[in-house]
Formats: structure tokens, C-alpha cells, sequence
């Protein structure tokens, strides 16, 4: 036994005196932990499962116990039932989409007949909050920014601020909400974008961000380095 698991086991024991007539060995405490951590791992997984016949396939593993199957068998039965996960999992994604895009078409359509909101031909709306004269960026400009974004109930998925670090990168490697939106800029112009989800990650959830969502953007330009 190392010194580094004596000190570990002991630790255990002193915070956890209740494990202590339980697991009388490092071995025992350490078995016990590994095996946590693997239910913790599948209690998150989006399906469902009987506990004591998962144990048993992990005992069985650890203890050498032949299973019933091939391997060519258990491979067939394992990715025939990935892929029906995958499908029913593509399609909750879906419906919720649709809902989101549903919500998103009404908040847009009201949106633009608010005061100072834009609406440009491909549906994304923006609002100047500070505007500037100068040169603007062209697609393959690259960009330094600060922003905020945000889901339509508000909800703060990304921020550069909260980070306090402006990002930059190539204006056309970015969703096509921004590649259009950041164009219309100068240097020192902050505008906030409300980005339909077809000018945004689509039907695709991103993240903390929903499959179908619209999406707010409040963006400053600080800096343009034009494409050599």
C-alpha cells in the first residue's frame, strides 16, 4: 500500500467515519468510489436501465463470467439500439424546435414594429444602441468584439464581458446572423442583434442553447483587421 493511499484511506475515514465499519481497506473504499462514479456517469445518461442487471454485467466483466452472447452478437444488439436511441432523441429534438421556432416567428414579428428595430431581407432585425461613422467590416475581415447573448426569456448563455476578454475571429466562420449583422458596424458602434434560428444554429441545439431557438446578441465592434 503506498503512502499516497494510507493518507487518502485515512482521510476517508475521518470525514466518512460511517464508512469506516464498511469498508475496512483501501481496496474496499477506492471499489466503492470507482463504482459511484460509474452510476453517477449513467444516471445521466438520456435512457433508461435495470440497475441489478447492469450490476450483473459489470460483475460478470470483472469476474471473467462468459456472457451468453458473441461478440458479434452483443455488437448487433448494442448499435441496433444506439441507433433507435439516437432516433427517438432526434426526434424530441425536433419537436422541440419547432415549438422554439414557433415562440421565436411570434417574438420576431412583434419585435419589428417596436420603435428603433430594423428588419433586414433575410428576417434578422437589429436595434443600434451606439452608433459611429467609420469603415466596416467585409466578411472576410476579421473581428475583435464584446458581447452578450441571450435566449428570448433572457436567459445568458454566453458572454466576452463576463469573461472579461474580447473575442476575434474570421466574420465569415460564424453563424450567418453574425457574418450579416457585424457588417453593418463601425469601430466603437454597439448594436443588439435578434437573430432568427435559420440565421442561427438552426434546428441544432448548441450547448445551453435549445435546437430552434431565436436568439439575442448585444454586440460591440471594437476592432477590424481587414484580410490580407
Amino acid at each position: 500500500m503506498t503512502k499516497k493511499i494510507l493518507v487518502f484511506t485515512f482521510i476517508l475515514l475521518i470525514i466518512y467515519p460511517s464508512m469506516a465499519k464498511e469498508f475496512k481497506t483501501d481496496k474496499d473504499t477506492v471499489s466503492y468510489l470507482l463504482g459511484y462514479n460509474v452510476g453517477r456517469n449513467f444516471k445521466q445518461a438520456p435512457y433508461e436501465f435495470n440497475v441489478e442487471i447492469l450490476s450483473q454485467g459489470i460483475k460478470d466483466a470483472l469476474t471473467g463470467v462468459k456472457m451468453d452472447f458473441t461478440e458479434e452478437e452483443a455488437n448487433s444488439i448494442l448499435e441496433a439500439w444506439q441507433a433507435s436511441l439516437q432516433k427517438k432523441q432526434e426526434a424530441e429534438a425536433s419537436k422541440a424546435a419547432e415549438g422554439n421556432k414557433v415562440a421565436g416567428a411570434a417574438f420576431l414579428e412583434k419585435n419589428k414594429k417596436v420603435k428603433g428595430v430594423t428588419t433586414t431581407a433575410s428576417g434578422l432585425q437589429y436595434k443600434i444602441v451606439k452608433e459611429t461613422k467609420g469603415p466596416k467590416p467585409l466578411a472576410t475581415d476579421k473581428v475583435k468584439v464584446h458581447y452578450v447573448g441571450t435566449l428570448l426569456d433572457g436567459t445568458e448563455f454566453d458572454s466576452s464581458i463576463g469573461r472579461g476578454e474580447p473575442i476575434t475571429f474570421p466574420l465569415n466562420q460564424v453563424i450567418p446572423g453574425w457574418t450579416e449583422g457585424v457588417q453593418l458596424m463601425s469601430v466603437g458602434s454597439k448594436y443588439i442583434f435578434y437573430i432568427p434560428s435559420n440565421l442561427g444554429y438552426g434546428d441544432r441545439a448548441v450547448s445551453v442553447i435549445p435546437a430552434g431557438s431565436t436568439l439575442t446578441f448585444e454586440v460591440e465592434l471594437l476592432e477590424i483587421n481587414p484580410a490580407e
